[in-house]
């Protein structure tokens, strides 16, 4: 636990929630079943690798994402062009 946040237990379930004082919400919380004999939490490999899963889709999300923010940033461009050339020659064929 760092200074940034508060563990506190809850006096209706006996459940040890720990709170993030910049975001002031729920970072984690860990009923009374869920820890061992000295209060800490026990470890869970399902959850742990269910968590590991999460982290590695978001690698392979995180390229495609990549690939089509470049492709709208790519037809962006072109539509800017398109935008100037449509103004330029609404000025050209102004009278003066």
């Amino acid at each position: 636990m760092s200074t940034k946040e508060l563990e506190i237990d809850c006096p209706c379930c006996n459940t040890r929630l720990t709170v993030d004082v910049r975001t002031r919400s729920v970072v984690r919380s860990v009923s009374p079943q869920e820890t061992d004999e000295f209060g800490k939490p026990k470890v869970n490999l399902g959850r742990w690798d269910a968590a590991a899963g999460k982290v590695a889709d978001r690698g392979e999300d995180a390229g495609g994402r990549l690939d089509d923010a470049l492709q709208a940033e790519k037809k962006r461009a072109d539509q800017l062009d398109d935008l100037f050339d449509r103004a330029k020659r609404k000025v050209d064929d102004k009278p003066e």
